[in-house]
């Protein structure tokens, strides 16, 4: 089991400043947890594959992600600051020096 000191130790680490009601529940609870991770430690696990996931996998893409009409080249450009009928008209991005 942890100590208390050793859970200063850590809090100093982490900058937390912890009360000695806090020290005494964190040690228990800290030690349980790694209690716990020794144990599937134990588990033979040489007949798992090795494996990404072990979630299924699934499309991520909603069934209300569809295609629907597009809008038209007049309908985009309407919006747009400037346009020369076709495209967007911009600033220049790159000038010569």
């Amino acid at each position: 089991m942890l100590t208390p000191e050793q859970v200063s130790r850590v809090a100093h680490l982490a900058r937390l400043t912890l009360t000695d009601d806090e020290r005494q529940r964190y040690a228990r609870q800290l030690s349980a947890i790694l209690d716990y991770a020794e144990q599937l430690a134990s588990v033979d696990v040489s007949h798992v594959p090795p494996t990404a996931t072990v979630l299924p996998v699934r499309s991520v893409v909603r069934h209300t992600d569809e295609a629907h009409a597009l809008l038209t080249r007049d309908e985009v450009l309407k919006n747009a600051p400037r346009s020369d009928g076709e495209s967007f008209e911009v600033a220049a991005a790159i000038t010569e020096s």
